[in-house]
């Protein structure tokens, strides 16, 4: 048996169909902005705002230009599913902590980047916050099959290279063995 077969052999149906479904999502993900599948745009929007001031478009590209909101609505999707509740709960405390901090604004969307800071360190000890924080750097640096990463801006960001095989430098092992 090759190793190909073998690693054929040890994939499931289902892990495949997985697989083909986030690429899928992906693909359709960088075709439209409302191709969310979990999401509703409205809260799509919301929090692509709170994800693009974890990870802000200063000179580089952010959270938003990655795409972080695909990945995060693939995840609720797919294998955060039970996590729904927390995004849920969590999207309505922020809105509520929003029109408690800024009465006159209507979105969390439309709130300056300033106001967006205090909003969320109002919010940075929540499990919604803290999902929302881990989701977005996953979703910066996830591989852009899962919907974020798109154009692997994140990748280009921290100085990784997409290539096929990736090795150590070039006397690497031989430093460690002194």
């Amino acid at each position: 048996m090759t190793r190909r077969e073998l690693l054929l052999s040890a994939l499931s149906a289902a892990t495949l169909s997985d697989i083909a479904s986030a690429q899928q999502h992906a693909q359709s993900a960088k075709e439209s902005d409302a191709a969310f599948r979990y999401l509703a745009t409205a809260d799509a929007r919301e929090i692509e705002a709170l994800a693009a001031q974890i990870i802000p478009s200063d000179g580089t590209p952010g959270a938003k230009e990655a795409g972080c909101i695909h990945f995060i609505d693939r995840a609720l999707e797919t294998f955060d599913r039970e996590k729904r509740e927390i995004y849920r709960t969590g999207l309505a405390a922020a809105q509520k902590k929003r029109a408690e901090l800024f009465p006159q604004s209507q979105t969390l969307a439309g709130l300056e980047s300033s106001q967006a800071i205090e909003l969320i360190r109002g919010i940075e000890q929540t499990e919604f916050f803290k999902l929302l924080r881990t989701h977005t750097i996953m979703g910066f640096l996830a591989t852009p099959a899962w919907g974020g990463n798109q154009g692997m801006v994140g990748w280009a960001h921290i100085g990784l290279e997409h290539k096929m095989a990736f090795q150590p430098p070039f006397g690497y092992y031989d430093g460690a063995a002194k």
